[in-house]
């Protein structure tokens, strides 16, 4: 192959950028300050769509940040006032200083509908922001509109996903280099042969801050074996959800089956289950165009 054929073939692979899944969105990123017990988290968002319409938040995996969801706000802010935060201790907000359970989250969660304002909402959650989520709707009936479960974890603890979860994060957070940063996102997707260069570098520049490492291990309390037992979701907890449920899993999703998901859709009163094909993780991030109409549908009704 000459070198201007192999360059032209470098360049007909699409560079993927956050920047570029942002253009043309009327979006903000800011900070607001959370109440939360006796302290106030200060908390990073990104916001589209008009303030006056319904509320709709996405929550975000461990280790993650809002990021995970900019191929889904231009979609969602035609219908609703949409936000992605960053969860506590994770990304740009506050990290408290001490292991995270489900609790501490959903506590953060209310503080941040009642500072936007938000009597009720729709809830997205992939990963640990679905067991948020899921914990959200279960003690908080009353603030949840309709709520999608997108790979959602907290209804079982496979040891050698916990582990995984650990080593790959724990490195990242240790070590930010390319390669172990880049690692992390990989594990999230179905597709291994793009490198995902600009969320690499953007997580890369989350890990980097000062006394991250200690923030990922407060995260990870939810992979140790006993922490993460008496925070799992059951029979009871997902039979108690009365705000309609849309389950999501992926056909090649690391962290369990589709059996897992339809497991967990089962338990929920008339709860809906999709699965989306060739998609791991983040199906919202590796196939927005079928995720947006699947989630749009549900939250609309249509």
């Amino acid at each position: 192959m000459t070198s201007t054929a192999a360059a032209g073939t470098a360049s007909a692979v699409e560079f993927e950028s956050i920047w570029s899944d942002l253009q043309g969105v009327a979006f903000s990123q800011g900070y607001l300050d959370v109440p939360v017990g006796d302290r106030k988290i200060r908390t990073r968002y990104l916001h589209a769509g008009n303030p006056q319409a319904p509320a709709l938040l996405f929550l975000h995996g461990s280790g993650g940040h809002a990021e995970a969801y900019v191929r889904n706000l231009a979609a969602h802010a035609e219908h609703f006032s949409t936000w992605s935060i960053d969860m506590l201790g994770h990304g740009y907000t506050d990290k408290p200083g001490h292991p995270l359970e489900v609790a501490h989250y959903v506590d953060h969660v209310i503080a941040f509908l009642d500072t936007i304002g938000a009597q009720r909402a729709h809830i997205s959650g992939e990963s640990l922001g679905g067991w948020v989520a899921a914990r959200v709707a279960v003690d908080h009936p009353d603030r949840v509109e309709k709520l999608v479960l997108n790979t959602a974890g907290g209804s079982q603890a496979d040891p050698e996903v916990m582990k995984r979860i650990i080593t790959l994060s724990m490195a990242a957070a240790e070590n930010p280099t390319w390669d172990t940063v880049q690692a992390r996102i990989k594990w999230l997707m179905a597709d291994k042969s793009k490198d995902y260069d600009d969320i690499v570098a953007s997580r890369q520049r989350v890990y980097r801050q000062p006394g991250f490492v200690a923030a990922m291990s407060d995260i990870m309390a939810l992979q140790d074996p006993q922490i993460r037992a008496r925070n799992l979701l059951g029979q009871a907890e997902y039979g108690s959800i009365t705000a309609p449920t849309l389950v999501v899993w992926t056909s090649d999703d690391p962290t369990a089956d589709v059996a897992e998901g339809r497991r967990i859709a089962s338990m929920i009163p008339g709860a809906r289950f999709e699965v989306m094909p060739g998609c791991g993780h983040w199906p919202q991030y590796e196939d927005p165009a079928t995720f947006n109409a699947l989630h749009l549908d549900f939250l609309l009704g249509r």
